[in-house]
Parts: structure tokens; sequence; C-alpha cells
């Protein structure tokens, strides 16, 4: 018998009472409890409360911006925060923890949602999806021996375990039975879309059941087999998505008592995320009055029956550096650096036409004069052009360090590397000719380099990547440059594909093939880019078309206008004549443009830059054409899609 199952018989008599069948009631000779539900109503301090919530994840936005951020929720007639705790970033790698970091700090997160008079949810995993790398699982996970996610495999549910302990030790105080802001916690995150493993959801409600007294939920697509696959005993059902058809499918095929309770829409979707891609515009409301028109009706149909929701997102914020995700389609779908999601409050924490449309409903069901005004929103800073110039190249020894020699390739995860790049080098000894397979599949996007010279790219962002054909001779040297552009963080049980959630393999898997030959003998390089290089002599030679990635190296001087609040230095940054690559500035991972969009600008908070100082831009193009390139900084930031260079 496995631990959990001797723990569910003992928790089975602890179970508080909101968890137990019938839901709970409140007497006149007790206290009522602080937080609770009935059939129809969730109660604080015995008396009904609505939530009107949204998501905002704190260790996407710049925790200098957490108190601003929540200031506008506020305003905007929100009572309450929904957050996802991100696994991979609080134990990036197994033991080490590191809630001790500002922007890991959910306990500060929640403090500051309390002092503002807002209340917390938290969903914490130990899966979370949201658009991040691997759904929000680290990396280390995939190379535990016998590792099943998302499963109640003994190896991953010991892992989540030991993750959840540690979350609840920094956030248990924080709860409402203890003075806290924190009313509920999520079990798992939409997990009828995904399997049906009962043994799993519940070892996870007791793992939280021993570390938790307030009520839990589970949260699923408002349909019979999401539901049903879903629910949990002793846990509130709720639903995501269209609220009429799914209250209605929760009411209709969730029938047993301890998971009934009030109505909650745990993601109303405030538009969308965004996809890499030529043919992929940006998700918006703007210029779109009849879904404007529906937001309005779907909330006023919810607040209007006093049920909950929680808009998806509220603040989306940013995939900073590598922490985006993707979904496998039978080609990878990769999610742009930006998660401004069509928000009310944009990326920059500006607010938006949504949302002042929201703020006009939500106040019909708020107390007359309870809602505060909005700030103004802050102008953002334009920063001129700035040339950047070359100061070395990826492929220079001084940036490639230690080799790993192999007779076949290994995995980014099997060089103990979570994200980034890995190069793989091998000198011809036998002449070879035909076309480039990288493995299995391309993981995700391959550039090839024969003698140093680029001679295209194998792109899993495409159905049918293009075809690289190659004619080598001895003394040849081939490079592959995979880059991991993100795991995938979602699969459903309707996807028509493999359970691709359980593969979160990068670099190549399997055999390297050019024709019918397998080539064996690498020379393999981890490039985790955890920091920009040091600056280093400049690049000799020309740089063309068809050169090797470079980084390129420019600064600018800020004036300091002596204004403490960074939000007045917040901008956007491009580079024009980028082709794809990644941006630092002060050493600062802004994450990935590509010119295919449809973003084409990113943010940059001001709270990187450093007034009355020099500032610093390196900029990696993996695709350079000449020997400097400029970046700016604009007050408006740009969507636009154009045809990819590598893609006929």
């Amino acid at each position: 018998m496995h631990w959990y199952q001797s723990l569910l018989c003992l928790l089975a008599a602890l179970a508080p009472v909101w968890a137990s069948d019938p839901p709970p009631s409140t007497t006149q000779s007790a206290p009522a409890p602080a937080f609770t539900y009935d059939r129809h109503s969730f109660l604080l301090d015995g008396e009904p409360f609505v939530i009107i919530g949204g998501q905002m994840d704190p260790q996407r936005i710049p925790p200098a911006y957490w108190r601003d951020r929540l200031i506008k929720a506020k305003a905007m007639g929100l009572n309450t925060i929904f957050s996802y705790v991100y696994w991979n970033l609080l134990e990036p790698k197994r033991g080490l923890w590191t809630s001790g970091e500002e922007s890991n700090d959910i306990a500060a997160f929640f403090r500051l949602a309390q002092g503002l008079g807002l209340y917390v949810v938290l969903r914490p995993g130990p899966y979370i999806c949201g658009e991040r790398d691997w759904g929000g699982f680290p990396a280390w996970l995939s190379q535990v021996p016998g590792m099943r996610v998302r499963s109640s495999n003994a190896e991953f549910l010991e892992a989540a375990e030991s993750y959840l302990d540690r979350l609840a030790a920094d956030l248990r105080d924080l709860q409402v039975t203890r003075g806290g802001p924190l009313l509920m916690v999520q079990v798992e995150n939409e997990y009828g879309s995904y399997g049906e493993d009962m043994v799993y959801k519940e070892a996870l409600r007791d793992i939280l059941r021993v570390n938790f007294e307030v009520p839990f939920y589970t949260n699923d697509g408002g349909v019979e087999w999401t539901l049903k696959g879903g629910l949990v005993p002793g846990v509130l059902a709720e639903i995501d998505g269209d609220p009429r058809s799914g209250f209605a499918a929760r009411d209709q095929y969730i029938t047993r008592p301890s998971e009934l309770g009030p109505l909650l829409d745990g993601e109303y979707y405030t538009t969308g995320p965004d996809f890499w891609g030529s043919g992929n515009a940006h998700n918006t409301a703007e210029g779109r009055p009849s879904l404007v028109e529906q937001f309005v009706s779907d909330l006023d149909f919810v607040l209007g029956n006093n049920n909950s929701i929680s808009l998806y997102m509220f603040h989306g914020g940013t995939n900073f550096g590598f922490s985006n995700g993707a979904i496998w389609k039978n080609y990878t779908a990769v999610f742009i650096t930006s998660y401004d999601y069509g928000s009310p409050l944009d990326e920059s924490g500006r607010t938006t036409d949504l949302y002042y449309t929201f703020r006009d409903t939500i106040r019909k069901y708020r107390p007359q004069g309870s809602i505060p005004q909005p700030p103004q929103n802050i102008p953002l800073l334009e920063i001129e052009n700035v040339t950047l110039s070359p100061i070395t190249s990826l492929f220079d020894a001084g940036m490639l360090g230690a080799k790993t020699a192999s007779d076949l390739p290994m995995t980014m995860e099997e060089l103990g590397q979570d994200y980034g790049f890995v190069l793989y080098e091998h000198k011809v000894a036998t002449p070879l000719q035909g076309n480039l397979q990288p493995g299995d599949r391309a993981r995700d996007r391959v550039i090839v380099y024969v003698n140093g010279t680029k001679q295209g790219v194998v792109d899993s962002t495409y159905a049918q990547p293009a075809q690289v054909a190659l004619s080598l001779q001895p003394g040849d040297t081939l490079q592959l440059l995979v880059e991991n552009l993100g795991r995938v963080d979602y699969w459903s049980r309707e996807s028509g594909t493999f359970v691709a959630l359980e593969d979160p393999y990068k670099g190549v898997v399997g055999n390297v093939t050019i024709g019918s030959t397998v080539v064996s003998g690498w020379d393999i390089y981890s490039l985790p880019l955890a920091e920009p290089p040091a600056v280093s002599s400049a690049v000799s030679g020309a740089i063309a078309a068809g050169s090797p990635p470079t980084f390129f190296r420019g600064t600018f001087f800020l004036e300091d206008d002596g204004n403490t609040n960074p939000a007045w230095r917040d901008t956007f940054l491009e580079v024009p004549d980028g082709v794809k690559g990644n941006v630092w500035v002060n050493g600062f991972n802004l994450g990935r443009y590509w010119v295919v969009g449809p973003q084409q600008s990113l943010y940059l908070p001001g709270t990187v830059l450093k007034p009355g100082a020099e500032n610093e831009i390196i900029v990696l193009e993996l695709e350079p054409k000449s020997d400097s390139l400029v970046a700016f900084g604009s007050a408006v930031r740009r969507w636009a899609n154009y045809p990819d260079p590598d893609y006929p």
C-alpha cells in the first residue's frame, strides 16, 4: 500500500467541515468559519461573498511593480487575486529553494494584496500550464529515473509532495483562518482535460490537507468529460471558459454533494496568448466591439446572479528569458515572450479601454463608492537609436567552454541543462550526401552550418520543416545549433497526438542522419546563456549573411530626472534589423525576438535601467547580416507579422 493511500484513511477523519458531505452550515452558538461555502454561496465570516477575481502571477511581474498592479486591480473593482506559482523557479535544482529571491517571494506578494484590502486564491500546481515552459515543472524532473508527471507515479508524488510542503511552509500562516488573505487553494489544474488518475488526484488533495485548512477547489473545462475527469471527492468542482454553458454543465454532471457548492468561473478569458509565426496576429479585443459586448454580457450574467468569476488574465506580464512554453500540434506552436494576453492591464501595467469597460460593469455589483479611482497611466520612455557592435561569436572558444565528447548525440537534459541552446559539432571523415535529419525531429529549431557558414534551418514550428541538403567532404566541420523554443505546457486527451507533456526533451533525440547514413562522433557544447558574455575584443572578420550567431553590444546614457518611480523609465525595445535572437539589458534577459511576429518589441521594465549612468544592451543575433545592429526604445509597442526568411 502506498503512503498516500494510508494517509487518505487517516485524513478522512480529520477533513475540514467544508470538505465533507453534507456542505457546511453556520450556527448562532459558534463563530462562523473565516471562509467557507454552502450550496449556493461562498461565506466570508458567515456572510455571503461573491469573488470578483483576476489572475496575476507575481513571478511574471517585476517585484517593484507588484503593488502598482494590485492597486489597479482593486481600482477595477476586483476583490480577489488568483495566482499561479511556478515550481521551476522556486526549485530550479532539486532541493534548492529560492523563495528568498525577491521575484519568488510569493508570501510578500500575498501580504501586499492583503495590505490593499484584497484576498488571494492560490493555484500551486504542481502543474500550472500557464503557457510556461513544461507547465511550470522544473526540467530536472525529466532526469529522475521512472518519472511520469501528472500521475500517481511514486517518483512524481515524492517530488510534488516535497515542493508543496515547502511552499506551504512559506504560505500557511497567510490563510484567512489565521488572519491572512488566502481564501482557497486549487487542487492540480484542469486535470480533467489530461487524465483520470483518481489515486493521483486524491494524493494531491491529501498532501494539501496536511498543509492548509482553507477550502479546496478544482478548475476544469465546462463539458462532461473534463468535469468528470477532474473531480476530486470532497473538493468543490468549478469550471473555466464560457460561464453559461459551464455553469449548467457543472450542475448537470457533478452530482455528489461533497463536490457541489457556489458557482465560480475560475478562468474567464480576456482574449488569449500569442504564438510566434508569420500568420499569427496578436490577440486583442481592440477593434472587436462584438467581443467586448460579449465580455460585458458574461460579466453581467455571472455577477447579476451572485456567482463568482476570475478574469484570466487581469494582467499577464512577461515570459522573460527562456520561460515561455509551447503546444504540440504535430508541429511546435511556440508562445511569444510577451504575455500581454489582450488583458485589461497591458504587459507594461498600463490600463486599457478594456480595463475601463470591465470597471464600469463591475461597479454595478459593488457598494457605491467602494471602488477607488485608478492611477493615471505614466507615459513610456523613448530611447534614441543605440548602435550595437559585434563583441564575440557564439562559436568562439571562450563562449563554448568545455565540450562533451559522445559517439551519439546527447539531449539538453542529459547534459544537465534546462534552457537555451546546444551546439553539436562533427568532423567529417568520409563523404556524406543527402538531406539532414536531426534526430527523431527538430527539437526545436536547428540552424545548420558547414565550415562556419549557415546552410539552412530545420524548424519544428512548421508541420513540414524545410529540408537542408548537404554534401560533405572529409575535413569539413558540420555544426548543428539547436534552440530549445520552450517545452510543451499543455496536452489534452482530445489533442489526437502522443502525450506531449511526457516528452520534454530538447536538443537531439536519436540519431543524426545524412541521407541514409548515421553520423557518429560528436563534440557537444552546452549553451544555457544564463548571462550574456563579458565584453571582449571585436569579432575578427566581416559579418555577412550566413555568419555564425553573434553578440552585439552598445550603451546609452540615461539622464536621472530624480523620479524614484521606475515606471517612468518603462519602454518597448526594438531591434529593427534583427532576424531572431535574445536581448539582455544590464545583464537581464528580456526574452526572445523574432521577425516573424506578432511581437516586434520587447517590454523593458524601468526597474532594469540605471538612471544617471551608462546602460548596456547586448543582443544575440542568431542570423547576423552585417557588422552592426541598432536598438531603440519606443513609447508605443508594435505588433506586426513578416515572412520567415528561413522558410520557403
